[in-house]
């Protein structure tokens, strides 16, 4: 005789279970004035706060936030958001929506509970930036990884466009004649040889780099030591244009003969040297380098910090650019892409009923949480700091 795996009450017909409607919620966003060096930028537009607060929802700006994107306090105002000089009171909403990563003087304003959302940047953060962190609780979520639905990563994907557009534009400025600039148009002029461009690395920014110099009638040479992405930016140039591995000897040959060259990798921890100071001595007088890989440590050996107030340095006769974080020189431009990519993921929550739900819901959000209620939940931090870490899978589901 065997046993029946289910009891005869289970057996019953049972009554019919409705699913219960979403109950949205009101979100409550405070929006500091960025306070780090050389960031121009805000999070939201006055559009996006605007379609915001027209839903029900407060915006609440620290005065000034806006200015160095052009954009005004009235604005802002006009679009529905409270504007106020109180720096401790932004940083008492529930939740903080920053470009930049909080500082340690910043946390400490923050109320326990808080949700964050805002840059990461993993390379500049250190242990005592996330034991504030956990100590107030907080649920953090990073641009950096948030995914959309087919599995890029906007934010990173958005400003990378910028800074491969920007690395062409940057480099035509720096030709011109100037006190070691060789003086000449960064353009194909009827009976002038065109300007010969060299880029290293096939990501997004390559990619938008060779666009860009395409575009403005340059000849590009792009190196990377995957044939995968060497073969899809040709497909998404719609232009053949001359590419190869990295080989030192090929290399060296284009650079010889170039007048720009754009770094473009990128790396897991820190970006491969690719160019080494003898190849740079092998260049043109008055050659441009701009290296828009040293915000992981650049991939030329002669590569410096430098900022956007001293943006230049000249080594063995060769003009380098070498500024982090350039799409902060196109404030507004950036503001706008990003403020596109965040305002859709803030309306999502809402329409979730608040945060917990919308990362259950959405799993693009929830790859973007590294902190939830004061647990790390990203392995790799939790490796690089040596802090104890949890997967977030195991907590939301």
């Amino acid at each position: 005789m065997s046993i029946s795996p289910f009891t005869k009450q289970q057996l019953l017909p049972q009554e019919e279970k409705l699913e219960i409607a979403r109950k949205k919620s009101k979100l409550f966003i405070g929006i500091p004035k960025e306070t780090s060096f050389q960031e121009r930028r805000i999070c939201l537009t006055p559009d996006a706060v605007n379609s915001l607060t027209y839903q029900g929802h407060r915006v609440m700006i620290e005065s000034g936030a806006g200015e160095n994107s052009s954009y005004s306090d009235k604005e802002y105002s006009n679009a529905g958001a409270e504007i106020t000089k109180d720096t401790k009171k932004v940083f008492s909403c529930p939740m903080i929506l920053k470009v930049e990563p909080p500082t340690l003087s910043e946390i400490e304003m923050i109320n326990p509970e808080t949700i964050l959302i805002s840059a990461i940047q993993i390379k500049t953060k250190k242990k005592a930036y996330f034991e504030a962190l956990t100590k107030k609780k907080v649920t953090a979520l990073a641009f950096e990884y948030i995914k959309d639905e087919d599995g890029s990563y906007p934010a990173v994907k958005s400003l990378s466009e910028i800074a491969g557009t920007a690395s062409i534009l940057i480099a035509a400025e720096l030709m011109i004649t100037n006190q070691f600039g060789k003086g000449l148009l960064f353009g194909n002029i009827t009976g002038v040889p065109p300007t010969d461009v060299v880029i290293i690395g096939a990501g997004t920014v390559g990619e938008f780099a060779a666009k860009t110099a395409i575009g403005l009638g340059a000849s590009v040479k792009i190196f990377d030591n995957s044939i995968t992405k060497l073969r899809r930016l040709q497909n998404n140039i719609n232009h053949r244009v001359f590419t190869s591995t990295i080989q030192p000897k090929a290399l060296l040959k284009a650079l010889r003969r170039c007048d720009v060259v754009i770094g473009a990798m990128r790396g897991k921890e820190r970006c491969p040297v690719v160019v080494t100071e003898t190849m740079v001595e092998h260049m043109k007088k008055g050659a441009v380098i701009v290296d828009v890989s040293i915000d992981t440590g650049g991939c030329f050996e002669t590569s410096e910090v430098t900022t956007h107030e001293k943006p230049t340095f000249i080594k063995s006769n060769v003009i380098h650019y070498c500024v982090p974080n350039i799409p902060s020189r196109y404030s507004k431009t950036a503001t706008l892409s990003i403020s596109n990519i965040i305002s859709p993921f803030l309306l999502q929550i809402a329409e979730d009923g608040g945060i917990e739900k919308a990362i259950r819901r959405n799993n693009g959000l929830k790859n973007g949480v590294y902190l939830y209620h004061g647990i790390l939940t990203k392995i790799a931090i939790g490796d690089w700091f040596d802090l104890p870490c949890n997967d977030i899978n195991l907590i939301v589901f």
